[in-house]
């Protein structure tokens, strides 16, 4: 029988943690506003652990942290504790769900939503140790010209040492990367986690779904 670590030790990179504490709109607004570096107006929805299943054959997905705001934009972001090697087509594949999940039958390809997907990782998958790795399709023949079907991939790396970020930004990653409180967002970060962690009903929610998850996975 798989040996869970409590909730008590976990950290805000853990997938149960992060979706808590962020499906606040005033914690996950910033953290987005400066992994983007543009303002975004109003966050309309936050759900953490959404799954999306199209259909019985597809692979279906649970995303950490589904998000919405006023303008339409959708963004999916993901902490990544283990580099599986296969990050890019992963990321490929979420991209295509949200696409697939959220664009009606029939409409017009020009309402298809704006969408980020984010993933936050521990590990550097590039090795050019950039804090921020930003991804959008370009032409090959004219690099500076961009596709244009809205679609951005971001990975931030929080054992980045290369890139220029704002402030802001330096502090959530130090945060994430080693639970360091260096100013008030990351305070808040550290004040979030920790009283979810105190939490005894939360606490044993996690391992209830650790437990279940571990059978599933044994199951098939």
């Amino acid at each position: 029988m798989a040996v869970f670590k409590p909730l008590s030790e976990q950290t805000l990179m853990n997938n149960y943690v992060f979706s808590m504490v962020m499906r606040e709109p005033k914690r996950i607004k910033p953290l987005l506003e400066y992994i983007l570096d543009k303002k975004i107006q109003h966050i309309s929805m936050v759900e953490p652990e959404k799954t999306l299943k199209e259909k019985f054959e597809a692979k279906g997905i649970r995303l950490d942290l589904y998000v919405e705001d006023m303008d339409g934009v959708v963004y999916d972001v993901e902490v990544q504790t283990t580099d599986q090697k296969n990050l890019p087509r992963r990321m490929r594949y979420y991209q295509g769900m949200l696409d697939i999940s959220f664009f009606p039958a029939g409409a017009d390809y020009n309402m298809m939503r704006k969408s980020y997907v984010i993933f936050i990782c521990n590990f550097d998958p590039y090795g050019e140790e950039q804090y921020i790795y930003t991804f959008q399709n370009r032409c090959d023949q004219k690099p500076e010209l961009l596709f244009g079907d809205d679609a951005v991939k971001v990975v931030v790396n929080t054992k980045g040492k290369k890139g220029e970020i704002s402030k802001e930004l330096k502090e959530a990653i130090i945060y994430l990367d080693r639970e360091e409180v260096t100013g008030p967002y990351s305070k808040e970060l550290d004040d979030a986690v920790n009283e979810l962690k105190s939490s005894e009903e939360r606490g044993q929610e996690y391992m209830m779904l650790m437990t279940y998850g571990a059978e599933q996975r044994a199951a098939g």
